[in-house]
């Protein structure tokens, strides 16, 4: 029998006929860095600003931007990207800050969202002047209403009906209660939501500290109608209409929502794993169209210096410039060179996303990317020149963006893979604390991060076995079932 103190192969294997043991591969795919090239100048200003000052990844503050940006334009403008074709697309994007616990991603989130907070605080104090307005008309009203009623009450006993109609008919007139203007919502009823909707047609931004919570809410069986309910609100043109025994009905005219919020690898991991593995693969998550997960800096240097004022400002006035677009249903296209690059753009994407290496989530992924370049391009052109004639210049950077985008995908779409890669090199390092032989049972008992279910020791093991790290062997002792036992392979 094999000593089980020393790591050696089992008598059945030959050592000389073993292949070597192969570096395992990195657990991360490479992204691109942010091209700040990409931006328009007063966004670009910012974001460094930010970035600098609080020393986080300067991707968080801009898709952040991005996010709110979009929710600010909403369902006022439509992207036509065929100049004769009815094929309109709503400009809201959904993003997700991708990081560990420490990497500064609500501090970023928050800096990128300031304007629209600011927004929201000046929306409320208009609105608490003119709910003391209709108060004292709704106050009012009652009183008319009241004299109306004497005055019918008199009339009709004269037998003057009709002159007791005229006075009722006279003190009817509905006072429409104020609601305030809302940009942000953090955590409602879909229910609520829809009211919210219906109160403020243009769209809003749901904004999440955490976007774990209501993801896992949206993965259980009773949050099945949540989920269908926020697939439509990406497309950001769809009606609903809610019916519930009991309860009003309530019809939404235009689901538009924008969605920005920050989530740790770990928690984005299932989802992933469901949309990869077939289950779960509704297309919710190819809609985090904007999911960023950068590189964290190892070293941060100090810095202490106030906000740049004039920086704020003008990043602020893109949300104040585009919040004044009043919304009269208006399209917008592609200048003539500018169309010519989204065709050519196109049928590039379109030839990758089919092609027979490419994983059917990923093409999916892919296949909603036109919304995202129409999005992104209508925005920075609003920015530049307040125009719908959308330039080549904004396409182009609307494309750079794209290929930034593009390369995070992939690292997320990756993350099942990663999570197997990273479990072989945690068993790799602590092998020395497992018996040798071992069995994935003994492996279990170690609960060891990321290796505490059975389906993710055995996808550590089949990278190991991939790459000659490790041997099997079946043993029977007991003449019945073998067991599986690995051996770890030496280097010499």
């Amino acid at each position: 029998m094999t000593d089980p103190s020393k790591n050696t192969p089992p008598p059945l294997v030959n050592p000389k006929e073993m292949m070597p043991p192969l570096p395992l591969p990195p657990d991360n795919p490479e992204v691109m860095p942010l091209p700040m090239e990409a931006l328009p100048e007063q966004i670009r200003a910012f974001v460094d600003d930010v970035a600098t000052r609080q020393q986080c990844p300067p991707d968080y503050v801009a898709i952040a931007a991005l996010c709110g940006l979009s929710a600010v334009v909403g369902n006022k403008i439509r992207v036509c990207p065929k100049q004769h074709d009815d094929w309109g697309l709503t400009p809201n994007l959904w993003g997700a800050v991708i990081g560990g616990p420490a990497s500064s991603k609500s501090p970023a989130v928050g800096a990128a969202l300031a304007p629209l907070k600011g927004m929201e605080r000046a929306a409320w104090q208009e609105y608490e002047a003119e709910k003391t307005e209709y108060e004292a008309e709704l106050k009012l009203s009652q009183i008319e209403k009241k004299q109306a009623e004497d005055t019918a009450k008199r009339l009709s006993k004269k037998g003057d009906k009709e002159g007791a109609r005229e006075a009722l008919r006279a003190s009817v007139g509905d006072i429409e209660e104020p609601t305030p203007k809302r940009f942000i919502v953090n955590d409602s009823t879909i229910e609520q939501l829809g009211v919210l909707m219906n109160q403020n047609p243009d769209g809003l931004l749901l904004v999440r500290d955490e976007l774990a919570g209501w993801l896992s809410k949206l993965e259980k069986e009773e949050g099945a109608s949540d989920r269908a309910f926020y697939l439509e609100c990406y497309e950001g043109d769809n009606s609903h209409t809610t019916d519930r025994i009991g309860r009003a009905i309530v019809r939404v005219e235009k689901m538009t929502l924008a969605v920005i919020g920050g989530i740790q690898p770990s928690k984005i991991a299932p989802l992933i794993r469901g949309a990869v593995r077939g289950h779960g693969n509704d297309g919710f998550v190819q809609r985090l169209q904007l999911a960023v997960w950068p590189d964290i800096p190892k070293s941060v240097k100090w810095h202490d210096v106030p906000p740049n004022d004039d920086i704020y400002n003008a990043y602020a006035d893109c949300f104040h410039r585009l919040a004044a677009i009043p919304r009269e249903g208006k399209r917008a296209r592609f200048d003539e060179a500018g169309q010519a690059m989204f065709i050519d753009w196109w049928e590039e994407m379109q030839a990758e996303s089919r092609g027979d290496d490419v994983h059917p989530v990923l093409s999916a992924h892919l296949q909603k990317m036109p919304k995202t370049v129409a999005a992104l391009s209508l925005i920075f052109e609003l920015i530049e020149t307040e125009e719908t004639t959308i330039s080549e210049h904004s396409l182009a950077m609307a494309l750079e963006l794209t290929d930034y985008l593009k390369s995070h995908a992939k690292r997320l779409y990756a993350i099942v893979d990663n999570a197997a890669i990273k479990g072989a090199k945690l068993m790799q390092l602590r092998k020395d604390k497992l018996p040798s032989p071992f069995t994935p049972r003994e492996v279990q008992r170690k609960g060891w991060t990321g290796l505490t279910e059975r389906e993710q020791i055995q996808d550590a093991i089949d990278v190991l076995e991939e790459y000659n790290q490790i041997k099997r062997h079946y043993q029977n002792d007991t003449g019945g079932r073998p067991s599986v036992r690995f051996y770890w392979v030496s280097e010499g």
